[in-house]
């Protein structure tokens, strides 16, 4: 991470922690522990300290940890309204990120669709997720969560000899109520990464 990014993530760490730890905690949600707040994020063990984010035990120093210091400033103690879902182009003020958001959380999965609907089980348990037992429409659907407010919706349709893979991911209805629409972009962008990763075997 360079400088200017290490100097936001920790100024938005710091203003998170302008909440007493019982809060922070009932808001993330997270587990209260000596050495700091216990929670999952982007598919692994993430510890928050006031000093300090760790994904897996490792320092969170790429974009990752940036928003997961968004959000540990932004989120409200509120419940998650999953429904009705909104696509991405549906959520306030995401014209100027949307271009991005197509390629960069939705295209980019197209490619790994018939892999990703092999290792689906496994990618929703990473994320603290379910495969979706009556979805919207598409071959397959789950929900992934890569930060505990910030559930995924994805639908995925498989490739045959008249339509090419799709892949689709929606919101909760609420979702800009817990990161702001250009944080929940890159949480979508770093969700399909990690997919992406884990079916290659990496």
């Amino acid at each position: 991470m360079n400088h200017n990014y290490l100097r936001i993530r920790n100024d938005n760490l710091q203003q998170a922690w302008a909440r007493s730890p019982q809060e922070l905690a009932r808001c993330l949600p997270a587990a209260l522990k000596g050495d700091g707040l216990h929670f999952q994020a982007f598919g692994e063990p993430c510890l928050l300290t006031r000093e300090e984010i760790t994904l897996a035990g490792q320092p969170a120093e790429g974009p990752e940890g940036l928003l997961i210091a968004m959000y540990a400033k932004s989120v409200p103690d509120l419940p998650v309204q999953m429904t009705p879902l909104k696509s991405f182009k549906d959520l306030p003020d995401s014209m100027p990120y949307h271009g991005a958001f197509a390629v960069n959380a939705e295209g980019i999965l197209i490619p790994h669709v018939p892999r990703i609907n092999l290792h689906r089980k496994t990618i929703a348990a990473v994320f603290s997720g379910q495969i979706n037992a009556e979805p919207l429409s598409g071959d397959f659907s789950f929900t992934l969560y890569p930060l505990p407010r910030v559930p995924l919706y994805y639908i995925f349709n498989q490739p045959d000899e008249e339509f090419p893979a799709s892949a689709t991911c929606l919101f909760a209805a609420n979702a800009t109520d817990f990161l702001p629409v250009a944080g929940l972009a890159d949480v979508a962008e770093y969700t399909a990464k990690k997919m992406i990763a884990i079916v290659a075997g990496e």
